[in-house]
């Protein structure tokens, strides 16, 4: 029997690196307005998030890690600069909470 085709999905990782002096509030309005976004912006096929639990103590600092999938390179494109999505970058921005970020975007086959 033939194996089915593989799915291609566009695959956007972001991980954040807070502030120090950043308090829990702050880290939860981040999550809970990041968290939101699947439900405001129709162009994302999937979302799931965490934090680092790693046991080999090479996060760098990094705690949070975001990860949006979209079915297309013009599903990204709508993302990005979706009015949704500028307001969260607006609350990202809100008194330095962020020391650094990191964006990876990949094609995903399984």
């Amino acid at each position: 029997m033939d194996q089915p085709t593989p799915t291609k999905v566009l695959r956007h990782v972001v991980l954040f690196k807070f502030s120090d002096g950043v308090t829990p509030e702050d880290v939860r309005e981040i999550e809970s307005a990041f968290i939101a976004l699947p439900g405001k912006i129709p162009q994302i096929l999937d979302f799931e998030w965490g934090t680092d639990v790693s046991v080999e103590g090479k996060a760098d600092g990094f705690t949070h890690c975001f990860f949006v999938s979209f079915a297309s390179d013009e599903d990204r494109a709508v993302y990005l600069p979706h009015p949704e999505h500028k307001k969260f970058g607006q609350i990202l921005r809100k008194n330095d909470r962020l020391d650094k970020v990191l964006v990876f975007d990949y094609w995903a086959c399984s």
